[in-house]
């Protein structure tokens, strides 16, 4: 009689997690497969180029998207569920990776980017305290929550820079990783590398490609310096070297990039 109760109790709580499914389906789930991870694997940064009014318009009513909006105050929006695609990325790759939409989390920062100075060039605005804070506390959270590893927060001029030059020279990359967040390099390395390159030489333009695509960048690997080279080593400059991202392979880049695991 016991077994037959305990049975019966058994049975009961089974039939308690049956849940209707699709059509009339009695779908079960009571039971979760241990082998399964995340389908988010990159974290993309943006910047929005319009004001806080028209960005909300643009990535809520737009042909384009991001799960979240920070403007500089520090308010944050989140426009699509984590578990749905958001359209952000548009044509990219990163380590191989073109799948970016499906794969990645896209922030927005409301900035304005850049602007034409009197001189014709390009003048960088900077980001607000209160939105690095409040972006900080949604990317621990975002990294911890879907296992992200430091080398896949990147920004979209990273993942696109044939395309794109956000989130910009001006992004605090370097104070992010002090925090713990995204990936940086060896300075003490590096400065070591930049000494021993200053006496040999800068390595030829095959080396600089190769080392572009061991770094997750998309980037040719023909030994020529044309523009698509020039415009990815100008992202991965202004991403770890932003004093100077003109594009052209050098010491100092070179030796952070032998400071980079």
């Amino acid at each position: 009689m016991l077994r037959l109760i305990t049975t019966l109790l058994a049975t009961a709580v089974l039939a308690g997690c049956a849940t209707r499914g699709p059509a009339g389906l009695d779908l079960d789930t009571s039971v979760t497969a241990i082998s399964q991870a995340s389908r988010v694997r990159s974290i993309v940064l943006h910047y929005t180029t319009v004001d806080d009014a028209t960005s909300m318009k643009l990535l809520s009513r737009g042909k384009v998207s991001a799960h979240y909006l920070i403007n500089p105050d520090g308010h944050a929006y989140r426009l699509v569920d984590e578990s749905r695609a958001a359209w952000h990325a548009g044509a990219s790759s990163w380590y191989g990776n073109i799948a970016m939409n499906s794969t990645s989390i896209g922030i927005e920062l409301v900035n304005p980017g850049w602007t034409e100075g009197q001189d014709g060039q390009p003048v960088w605005h900077a980001y607000d305290d209160r939105q690095v804070r409040a972006l900080t506390i949604l990317l621990r959270d975002i990294i911890q929550r879907h296992g992200i590893a430091p080398e896949n927060v990147v920004g979209h001029s990273d993942i696109a820079p044939q395309r794109k030059v956000d989130p910009g020279p001006l992004f605090p990359w370097k104070a992010l990783a002090a925090a713990g967040i995204g990936r940086w390099y060896d300075e003490a390395g590096a400065a070591e590398h930049l000494t021993r390159l200053q006496t040999q030489g800068v390595p030829d333009v095959t080396w600089f490609q190769a080392q572009l695509l061991r770094l997750g960048y998309t980037s040719p690997q023909d030994g020529v310096l044309d523009r698509a080279t020039i415009n990815t080593l100008a992202a991965f400059q202004m991403h770890y070297r932003p004093a100077r991202h003109d594009g052209q392979p050098d010491a100092e880049t070179a030796a952070i990039m032998l400071a980079m695991p």
